[in-house]
């Protein structure tokens, strides 16, 4: 059993003695009060796994000392003792949240025994605990998935600029997550109580968009019935997230400049200055230093945006999060539709990783998304749930215009009234052997382990691999 941090509250010496000599005897780290009063302090000051507490104690009863317990730190099992006379105050113990209850007089060893039972239940829960902080430091932050190298320097970067105050830019293609991003620097920062206010910059006409974030006063414009909050004050002491804000005109970019180097502007239609208190990150799939290059982007704003830049790399670039996300959006989109799928079957996982995504992570979303609507209850995913169409030339078909399989093509783009049966062999082979070499370079050119990836024995590996001109060194002992 692991060592528990133990807290015993009880004003008889000679047992508090005796249960301190019995617990230490077993490993366990034990402290010991006197009072109700001394057991409330040591609970609030330490954090404890476990405390017994006697029910009649001076300055504050064992009841009181639960409470106190539980409020400092919920995870913390209590243990009362009572006399025979008391059971029913015990029962009552039970009902605010004691673990067990014990009546005088008792034996040690059922004493021992009971906290036995409470440190399985304490070590369960660490284990679980640290099974989650586990996975969450493996595949997750702020509900980003990733286990790939760039995208974990990634996570930690965000991780770390999240406890600051810096404005930061996040870069990168549609659909890799810099939403996501923003999201997990203001829920890990210290405005996480503040709210975060989103504007997608890219929606909005110059009128509009400067109106939006900070707001206007009645008659200043057309249209203008009354007066309105902009998002500057919406988001102070908070988060203003700025989606892509590479689309902001110059009169804008002269106004943000201004709010991030004096923390103040005013209305639209008005010359009253509002002082505001707000973080601002930012957003945008394009190249701001050949917008400044351009005229296009105020240099200086450029500058006072570019305090911390976070580049999110494409999901092309980052193979082995595929599966990672995938297997994720397979558990949510199943429970959504309450439907119970086995997983993805093995050709299935093989499309999944030949594809590039041009649409990044949104698109491999609502690719397994739609795997989930098509597919069959208590089967594996199959390649035409993903694709969608079962005459997709992955699939022995024709290509479909509006498939990305189909679109990106093995070797580049199909062209539908080109496409031959001997250009879709020839197809598949390519397919084929690419996925071949890709497993081989995995194993270190090891055939054997190789085939046993493939699902085929060593001969007929062997053949392939001469069949496509593919150089391997044999395994020891292997015979062609």
């Amino acid at each position: 059993m692991m060592p528990l941090t133990i807290l015993i509250v009880d004003d008889e010496p000679l047992m508090r003695l005796s249960i301190v000599d019995a617990l230490e005897a077993v490993g366990h780290d034990v402290c010991a009060a006197a009072t109700g009063t001394e057991g409330i302090e040591e609970a609030r000051r330490r954090e404890y796994d476990l405390v017994i507490t006697d029910l009649r104690l001076p300055g504050a009863d064992g009841l009181a000392v639960l409470k106190a317990a539980k409020e400092a730190r919920a995870q913390t099992e209590v243990v009362v003792i009572t006399a025979h006379g008391s059971v029913e105050t015990a029962v009552g113990a039970m009902k605010l949240g004691a673990f067990d209850y014990i009546t005088k007089p008792f034996k040690m060893d059922e004493l021992l025994l009971i906290v036995e039972r409470a440190g399985t239940v304490v070590a369960l829960r660490k284990e679980n605990q640290d099974l989650k902080e586990i996975l969450e430091d493996k595949f997750s932050f702020g509900g980003i998935l990733g286990s790939n190298t760039k995208m974990r320097a990634v996570l930690d970067k965000i991780k770390t600029v999240a406890a600051t105050d810096s404005t930061v830019l996040i870069l990168g293609e549609s659909g890799t997550g810099k939403e996501l991003a923003a999201n997990a620097v203001h829920q890990n920062s210290p405005r996480r109580d503040y709210p975060l206010i989103k504007v997608s910059c890219a929606a909005l006409p110059e009128s509009l968009l400067e109106a939006e974030l900070f707001g206007h006063e009645k008659g200043a414009f057309t249209g203008a019935l009354r007066q309105r909050r902009g998002r500057f004050e919406m988001a102070n002491r908070g988060t203003l997230f700025l989606d892509e804000i590479g689309e902001i005109s110059p009169v804008v970019q002269v106004k943000l400049l201004r709010v991030l180097q004096e923390r103040k502007f005013e209305r639209v239609g008005s010359n009253q200055t509002i002082d505001v208190d707000v973080r601002l990150v930012c957003a945008t799939q394009k190249d701001l230093r050949k917008e400044v290059a351009a005229g296009r982007f105020r240099e200086d704003l450029f500058y006072r945006l570019n305090v911390v830049q976070v580049v999110i790399p494409p999901l092309r670039a980052r193979q082995e999060d595929i599966t990672v996300i995938a297997d994720h959006v397979l558990q949510t989109c199943s429970t959504k539709m309450n439907k119970k799928l086995r997983g993805f079957s093995q050709p299935a996982r093989e499309l999944l990783l030949r594809y590039s995504y041009p649409g990044n992570v949104r698109e491999l979303e609502n690719m397994v998304e739609r795997a989930v609507a098509l597919g069959r209850d208590r089967e594996p995913i199959q390649p035409s749930d993903l694709c969608g169409f079962q005459a997709c030339p992955y699939l022995g078909g024709e290509p479909q215009e509006s498939c990305g399989f189909c679109n990106e093509g093995l070797t580049g783009k199909p062209k539908k009234k080109e496409l031959s049966l001997t250009a879709l062999s020839t197809a598949r082979e390519g397919f084929e052997k690419e996925y071949i070499l890709s497993v081989l370079e995995r194993v270190e050119g090891s055939r054997t382990t190789a085939a046993k990836i493939l699902g085929l024995s060593r001969k007929a590996l062997w053949e392939k691999c001469k069949r496509y001109g593919i150089p391997s060194a044999r395994d020891e002992g292997e015979e062609e």
